[in-house]
């Protein structure tokens, strides 16, 4: 599981990145990138990162289920995700 502090600094850069997505759209089609360079750099939506919705986690992220593959496999096999189960063959 990750820091609150690292979950917490994603959360804040997502609510920055849609406060100023008009901005940076409108900015980037008139090519005012002086303008562009005043904006915060967390409002970038580059910088943002997908994160497991549980544990914070950042690698080994599903992006259909939006949770990390460890929560995943728990999950099946538990039978808490509809539709999923152990393959054999």
């Amino acid at each position: 599981m990750s820091k609150k502090s690292i979950q917490a600094r994603q959360q804040k850069r997502v609510i920055l990145s849609e406060k100023y997505k008009k901005k940076r759209k409108e900015l980037k089609k008139d090519n005012n990138y002086e303008k562009l360079d005043k904006i915060p750099k967390n409002a970038s939506p580059v910088r943002l990162k997908n994160r497991c919705k549980i544990t914070g986690r950042s690698r080994g992220y599903i992006r259909k289920f939006g949770i990390s593959r460890i929560i995943f496999r728990e999950w099946a096999l538990q039978g808490k995700i509809p539709g999923i189960k152990k393959a054999s063959w």
